[in-house]
């Protein structure tokens, strides 16, 4: 039998090695932390008091109260700004993960050369975002693109994408389907998860592929759906640099006024560019760190419902 004395000592020698190894952990998470509180919290910090002041960079900060919010919501540019941000997370995101999911189930199949077109479709989503939207605006050019010159050769309307209100937006999707690759890749991973079994048990009860898969795949595969679709969702409400680049792009990017520019009747306006204009463009630093704060208010309560919905069709395990 151990003698208390012995039990004593090695609860001791646990003890310091416990804090030995904290103290190790700490220090090697310290870096991070220190990161993360100078560059994350005390600017999520600094523009809630911001956001409460006039503040344009070269003068000290002016305490204004909620005029700043006031401001923002008897703003026509602001509502404009929302309406177009809430469009694209409305209709792109559904769009972008529908052909994310229907491109992972066609690569999901037992094809001969299977890696070279999951390569195909994967590459475009690894092109910087700056260089895509780039190669799209030559693609979509009104005269010289080959989208319009393919419509051209059909006898089809061509429209002009970069001009017209109507279409920059659905442009915009356009690109946004073009470089769905890395959802479409954890799509696929979540597909070859789903056991065979499954589907042969439903072929022995006589159900096609279509009962397959929204009776077998979707439900298997919906905790993926659910991430995928706070991840765009989130994304969509912070959608700016593509915005931002088909523009200058169509404008010729040059003067300020493009810069500040909204695009066509501003309907390239979205929320994030116009915080950005405000910011960068007419200084208004308080007025923007607002924006940011609206932002964030209506992020986590789409979120926060998104997330209230989950008991009704994403199913975890053997649910």
């Amino acid at each position: 039998m151990q003698k208390p004395n012995a039990v004593i000592i090695e609860k001791k020698h646990y003890s310091k090695l416990d804090r030995s190894r904290a103290r190790t952990g700490f220090l090697f998470a310290l870096p991070w932390i220190i990161g993360f509180l100078i560059f994350s919290l005390y600017p999520i910090c600094i523009s809630l008091y911001y956001s409460m002041t006039d503040f344009n960079i070269f003068q000290a900060p002016k305490w204004v109260g909620l005029n700043n919010y006031t401001a923002l919501f008897v703003d026509e540019k602001f509502y404009k700004s929302l309406w177009n941000t809430f469009y694209m997370v409305l209709i792109a995101t559904p769009v972008s993960l529908i052909a994310a999911l229907l491109l992972a189930v066609l690569l999901n199949q037992k094809i001969k050369g299977l890696p070279i077109f999951r390569t195909i479709f994967y590459l475009p989503s690894i092109v910087p975002t700056v260089a895509s939207s780039l190669l799209w605006l030559w693609i979509l050019n009104p005269q010289s693109g080959l989208i319009n010159m393919g419509l051209k050769a059909l006898g089809l309307p061509q429209p002009n994408w970069l001009m017209d209100p109507n279409s920059t937006k659905p442009a915009l999707i356009i690109m946004g389907v073009w470089g769905v690759g890395s959802m479409m890749i954890i799509f696929l991973a979540s597909l070859q998860d789903v056991p065979r079994s499954h589907y042969e048990a439903a072929q022995i009860d006589g159900a096609n592929a279509i009962h397959q898969f929204f009776s077998i795949t979707v439900p298997a595969i919906s905790p993926v759906i659910f991430f995928q679709l706070i991840m765009s969702v989130i994304n969509y409400f912070q959608y700016f640099t593509q915005a931002y680049l088909m523009i200058n792009g169509s404008s010729g990017g040059s003067g300020l006024n493009n810069v500040q520019s909204g695009g066509a009747e501003n309907s390239l306006l979205f929320y994030s560019l116009y915080l950005f204009h405000n910011a960068f463009g007419y200084l208004k630093m308080g007025k923007a760190s607002a924006m940011a704060w609206i932002l964030f208010i209506i992020v986590v309560a789409v979120t926060a419902i998104i997330f209230k919905t989950q008991d009704r069709w994403v199913t975890y395990g053997d649910e």
